[in-house]
């Protein structure tokens, strides 16, 4: 097998220089199961922006100021969507989330949140909740799933709000049953809780569950989602519940800094997406288990000491890949057979799991549609081939 990972070209290159490396490998390649917005040029986004604007909003009327006009429009498509009576457009849905939690407090009379340790503000926000809004968090379960009915009907303090993230990036995209949902919102309202649901990934969610999205957001007093990381948005949120917290929320959203004075292409990039890429997820999700299991078949005929695709069958278009390597070896193989193949299998960076153990995430979005499953397993042959044994 090669030993070029290993080689001193390889470990004199700069933190920056590899990331340069990779990215222009990922953009040199002429095969990829996902091509984000993030990884493209100013010019890429700006020419996608005006193809697609005409098709979901009348260009003629005035342009927005401090959340009116298409800001307004696409608050209302979220609020239809997820059967909520209103919606709040948010910058991010840091702001969004710790907004609703500071709400939902206050009208609870309860500053505690339930959530998983790996929920994204317990992991990602550097602990703004207690920094900025005085809350804190209890944590029902460790384990690498969403809390149960059981465990959130057993905790042995009152909390005001129970906060799910749909699906637990952290743990691996996972989503519970259909049945488990409901029985743990069940049990947070029998504790005389509100429901959050995180959704940055919810538009992914409603194959799994086998519901529309208005059903699954019903079991929530509020839902937040994302419109760039399904959807192919510029960035932005939106809060969706009663008009009355949607209304408080937007008095907090001006206090934090988030009443812009112009939003329109973060807007227009969010419509385009709801028009063109939510319709297709139902697909992505489909062909992600499709992916999924040549990986394994793949990983399973290459010859590796241990390979895990997770979960087996994917929730969403989604998933970790876990292998017993240090992430940048797995790194160095992936970019080498971007450069030598034109074929990038794993473009994400490999994270840590442990001494000689390293995950990363899986996505399958509209390019991945072309690979069939004996792509992927002559592309994991390819992969493995250029990792050092």
């Amino acid at each position: 097998m090669s030993d070029v990972a290993q080689g001193p070209e390889v470990t004199e290159r700069t933190s920056e220089q590899r990331r340069e490396r990779r990215r222009l490998a990922w953009r040199g390649a002429r095969r990829a199961l996902w091509r984000p917005g993030f990884r493209s040029t100013v010019g890429e986004l700006l020419t996608g922006l005006t193809d697609g604007a005409p098709d979901v909003y009348d260009l003629d009327l005035p342009v927005d100021m401090y959340g009116n006009g298409i800001v307004e429009t696409l608050e209302e498509r979220v609020a239809g969507l997820l059967g909520k009576e209103a919606a709040a457009f948010f910058p991010s849905g840091t702001m969004a989330q710790q907004v609703a939690l500071r709400c939902w407090a206050g009208r609870t009379g309860n500053a505690t949140v339930a959530m998983h340790p790996l929920s994204h503000p317990e992991v990602h926000e550097r602990h703004s909740l207690s920094t900025l809004s005085g809350l804190r968090t209890v944590h029902p379960t460790r384990e690498l799933r969403m809390p149960s009915a059981e465990e959130v009907h057993d905790l042995d303090e009152p909390f005001g709000t129970l906060f799910l993230e749909l699906p637990l990036r952290e743990a691996g995209f996972v989503l519970p049953s259909w049945e488990e949902l409901v029985a743990v919102t069940d049990a947070a309202r029998a504790r005389d809780a509100v429901v959050h649901i995180d959704g940055a990934r919810l538009w992914e969610c409603a194959p799994h569950f086998g519901r529309p999205l208005d059903e699954v957001a019903a079991l929530a007093d509020s839902v937040y989602v994302s419109f760039y990381k399904s959807l192919g948005g510029f960035g932005g949120a939106a809060l969706a519940g009663p008009r009355t917290l949607v209304g408080e929320a937007k008095a907090w959203r001006h206090r934090y800094g988030g009443q812009v004075l112009q939003q329109f292409p973060t807007a227009l990039s969010a419509l385009i997406g709801l028009e063109r890429e939510l319709p297709r997820l139902p697909q992505y999700v489909a062909h992600a288990r499709v992916v999924a299991a040549a990986l394994r078949e793949g990983f399973a005929g290459a010859g590796l000491p241990w390979a895990r695709v997770h979960p087996e069958e994917p929730h969403t278009h989604q998933f970790q890949v876990w292998l017993p390597y240090e992430a940048d070896v797995l790194a160095e193989a992936g970019t080498l057979q971007a450069e030598e193949t034109g074929v990038s299998l794993f473009p994400q960076l490999w994270e840590r799991g442990g001494p000689s153990l390293s995950y990363t995430e899986v996505t399958v979005g509209e390019p991945g549609l072309e690979w069939t499953a004996d792509d992927v397993r002559a592309a994991v042959t390819e992969f493995v081939a250029r990792v050092p044994h």
